[in-house]
């Protein structure tokens, strides 16, 4: 019996009242304590060189800097609005890392510690939260799909697509995120509905950050997410979403089994949003300050620092040199931004479809015209 056979049989109380998100966490699968210590799990292991345990760190620190010159730019104007993943980085770099070339991410549209371990560049997620386009990277050559707005939607694309390279024959795997709201979505029940009834190839990797924007998860279920999987007929298992090698071995061990054709597995990354569920959003309007200061002991980066520091794989001049690059990175990131031109307003009809259709042609021709008619105008 594998791991992942017996990630149901977990025992984990209904959430109680009180302090419902302060980390008093449930019993999880944990390989690094919020201390920086390494411990062990029977059904996990992960393996990693120490270039490979810098380069995890290397991830988390400048996908932070990414989020927060992004959070920056919008607050200047510069961006339309943006979807910060403060506190999520360890769930997305160790679920990305998890990932073979040939596997294929369906992400929300917040997933930009995903993106970058799939190669995106991080001008192509600004681009399109400025505006400018509607995700300029090539989903094929990443591995990375498209962001999706619709909450839950990427589910079912994901499933889709699973059962596609399932009915290929290719050895890959495809990985959904959603976050705990959006289980509470019809798409995602019949995703995964579908998933199971076909043994799809499909992993549905839940960051589980406690809110629903405003709402709190004990508002939308009654007991652990991860128990869920069990209803329909596949194993779930739930992992310290801020301890990137215990994410990265869950994920992992999930996706290789869906490669091997078991079937789907459902992750709850047990985690926390510690900023604001986009920069339209007000958090403390719903939630204490207190509650926030509790979770920040829990810091991803910070845990993962301090088990680098402790062991010896890192020192200060490498942290100093993963500082400066962030330095150069949030450069590159600003100058790109605010150098976008604008485009074209008939580029709209370009990429509607493969190629031109009369009646698109017909609309683009209406709206060349009608534009026309104002220029001169002051």
């Amino acid at each position: 019996m594998t791991a992942l056979d017996n990630a149901t049989e977990v025992v984990d109380p209904v959430p109680g009242a009180g302090a419902p998100h302060l980390p008093q966490q449930p019993e999880l699968i944990q390989l690094l304590t919020p201390e920086g210590e390494r411990v062990e799990d029977p059904g996990y292991s992960v393996e990693l060189s120490d270039d490979e345990l810098r380069g995890l760190y290397r991830d988390l620190a400048l996908v932070r800097r990414w989020d927060i010159e992004a959070t920056a730019l919008q607050r200047q104007g510069e961006l339309g609005i943006w979807a910060s993943l403060l506190g999520q980085e360890a769930a997305q770099v160790g679920a990305g890392r998890a990932l073979q070339p040939a596997d294929m991410a369906f992400p929300t549209y917040r997933e930009h510690g995903v993106a970058w371990t799939r190669g995106v560049d991080p001008l192509h997620v600004m681009a399109l939260f400025r505006g400018v386009d509607n995700g300029g990277w090539d989903p094929v050559a990443t591995g990375f799909n498209l962001y999706t707005i619709v909450i839950g939607a990427q589910c079912l694309h994901a499933t889709g697509y699973a059962m596609g390279v399932q009915r290929d024959g290719a050895q890959s795997a495809v990985l959904a995120f959603l976050g705990d709201g959006a289980t509470s979505q019809g798409e995602v029940n019949e995703a995964m509905i579908w998933a199971a009834s076909f043994a799809a190839p499909v992993v549905f990797f839940c960051q589980n950050n406690q809110y629903a924007i405003s709402v709190p998860i004990e508002r939308q279920a009654r007991g652990p997410l991860y128990q869920r999987a069990a209803g329909f007929g596949f194993p779930g298992v739930r992992v310290d979403g801020n301890d990137v090698l215990a994410v990265l071995a869950v994920t992992r061990a999930a996706l290789q089994a869906a490669r091997e054709g078991q079937g789907p597995t459902f992750i709850e990354a047990f985690t926390y949003r510690m900023g604001a569920h986009t920069t339209s959003d007000d958090p403390t309007r719903y939630r204490l300050a207190s509650e926030l200061e509790e979770w920040k002991l829990r810091d991803p980066i910070a845990r993962l620092k301090a088990y680098l520091s402790r062991s010896g794989i890192a020192d200060a001049a490498f942290f100093d040199s993963v500082d400066a690059e962030g330095d150069e990175l949030a450069v590159r990131i600003r100058s790109g931004t605010v150098g976008m031109p604008d485009p074209a307003p008939t580029e709209m009809f370009d990429h509607v479809y493969a190629e031109q259709t009369p009646d698109l042609s017909a609309q683009r021709a209406e709206f060349v015209e009608y534009h026309a008619g104002f220029e001169g105008d002051e």
